[in-house]
């Protein structure tokens, strides 16, 4: 290790720097003097894409050095040797207009070696990948104590061992230890690479912030706004008298230009006051009647002030049958329904109500989403499936009338994002509806909740309303932290699962 170390500097590579580059190269590849880069090959690197050639400097000495070309990644993403893709060194397989940024080379100088500088030349390449909206970095990465162990073990085998560190390999180690992963073996990658027996493994590291080119103009958002209405149930004359209230909040929502508005399950019941008259599974009939015009209305709202309408959930009849379900109102104009699967105890008994079999994940402008009633977060396989299909955001209607219920809900909703590296927005209503049977009372307080890491909040709250007192909340979710989690956080439960031993799929 270099004795002293005043100043590092990272620098593009210049063509004036050849000399020192040369010397660098000779001393970091001892094994193969003779394999070092020509001046005229450096100088066309530097012409072609000089953002991927980048030198790392001690005290004004050049220490290491990295260069990279940008390929499209489908031409080579199989099997191919250092030749192939580097066009015999003439770098013709560069183009501006690649998806993947290839490595070429990365060599520390042996006395610099123990600072770490090989780890400042990956994180640059990391950054430039982000910057250029690359899908990830890959590279064939040598195995040079693999000669060692060749007469007993094959490639594959060698890697296996390297990754349970029963084999110490300097070069795959370091990789891996950068997220690099592998993702085959290379066979007759480098010419005269003895000490790897001319075997590679190629590895690649993935952006997650990469996101694919479009022509549309709208883009989709990393930081979200999540606008909640705690619902206070109070008697409505008429429907246009709970549309007049429902107006009231989208507008307010809007005016704070939130992305989602979300409203309890059930809000519409105070409508049920008028068929008191009936029994309970005739009343909430008669109530289903209302569904289709207040969903038009809400979808006409979601355009006019330009927000993404969770609709809580409302009562359906279809096919004879009554259910549990809500509408997805984007602000494109769009609708799409969700159902409530699990239906409560009460609702079997009091309403007849059936448990719906839809489950899927929404695409919005916000990112994916995912949108479960109740009863429903309740059940950690719901939102396990949402989220290996990439849901974001869970939003959760409820509707609970004693403490006891809702805390069922609020724990689990919370769960659910820990476990499932996810926001999750619950909302519901509160107050009394005296003259409602089955509804008489509501306790709420609607919260938003994050995982449990260094980015987030410590107790994984974002942010939680008042219990019990009808008003909206609001709050900001950055999906670019959620990315960070999946691939960087301080434990993973997605990535960590064994689904060697166990898994999780659909019947349909």
């Amino acid at each position: 290790m270099h004795s002293e170390t005043d100043k590092i500097e990272l620098e593009y590579l210049k063509i004036e720097d050849y000399a020192e580059i040369r010397e660098a190269m000779v001393l970091a590849y001892h094994s193969m003097p003779d394999d070092y880069w020509t001046k005229p090959q450096i100088k066309t690197l530097l012409d072609k894409f000089p953002q991927g050639q980048v030198v790392i400097k001690v005290n004004g000495q050049i220490a290491g050095c990295a260069l990279a070309i940008i390929v499209h990644y489908n031409l080579f993403e199989g099997t191919h040797t250092f030749n192939e893709v580097t066009g015999n060194s003439t770098f013709d397989t560069h183009s501006d207009d690649g998806d993947m940024l290839y490595g070429i080379d990365v060599f520390i100088k042996p006395e610099f070696r123990g600072l770490r500088l090989g780890r400042r030349l990956y994180d640059y390449r990391k950054e430039l990948c982000e910057k250029l909206n690359l899908k990830g970095i890959v590279f064939g990465g040598r195995i040079p104590n693999y000669h060692k162990h060749a007469d007993t073990l094959s490639p594959k085998e060698y890697i296996e061992k390297v990754r349970k560190k029963e084999i110490h390999d300097p070069v795959l180690n370091f990789q891996m230890s950068n997220d690099f992963h592998p993702t085959r073996i290379l066979k007759g990658y480098l010419d005269g690479d003895k000490a790897s027996q001319e075997f590679a493994v190629l590895l690649e590291w993935d952006n997650i912030y990469y996101e694919k080119p479009t022509r549309k103009a709208a883009t989709k958002k990393s930081v979200v706004r999540l606008g909640l209405i705690q619902w206070q149930m109070r008697p409505y004359k008429n429907v246009e008298s709970l549309l007049q209230q429902s107006e009231y909040f989208i507008d307010t929502l809007s005016g704070y230009r939130a992305d989602f508005a979300l409203f309890p399950e059930f809000f519409n019941a105070p409508l049920m006051a008028q068929f008191n008259h009936l029994s309970e599974p005739e009343a909430i009939r008669e109530l289903a009647k209302y569904t289709d015009s207040v969903i038009q209305e809400f979808s006409g709202l979601s355009i006019a002030y330009n927000i993404n309408i969770v609709a809580g959930s409302m009562p359906e009849i279809r096919d004879g049958n009554l259910y549990n379900v809500g509408y997805l109102c984007k602000r494109d104009g769009t609708i799409e329904r969700y159902e409530k699967i699990h239906v409560t105890p009460d609702e079997a008994k009091v309403w007849g109500m059936q448990g719906g079999n839809g489950l899927k994940v929404f695409d919005t402008d916000c990112g994916k989403i995912g949108i479960l009633i109740c009863y429903d977060a309740e059940f950690p396989e719901l939102s396990r499936l949402l989220a290996d299909e990439g849901m974001d955001i869970l939003f959760v209607p409820f509707l609970t009338d004693t403490q006891n219920g809702y805390s069922r809900v609020r724990h689990c909703a919370q769960a659910r994002a820990i476990e499932n590296e996810c926001y999750v927005a619950i909302a519901g209503s509160v107050g009394n509806l005296p003259n409602v049977h089955n509804m008489d009372i509501q306790f709420a307080q609607s919260m938003v909740f994050t995982p449990c890491d260094f980015a987030f909040p410590t107790n994984g709250i974002k942010a939680e309303a008042t219990p019990n007192t009808e008003m909206i909340l609001l709050a900001d979710v950055d999906l670019g932290l959620l990315r960070e989690l999946h691939e960087f956080g301080s434990v993973k439960n997605l990535k960590d699962r064994r689904t060697d031993i166990f898994e999780l799929r659909r019947k349909s």
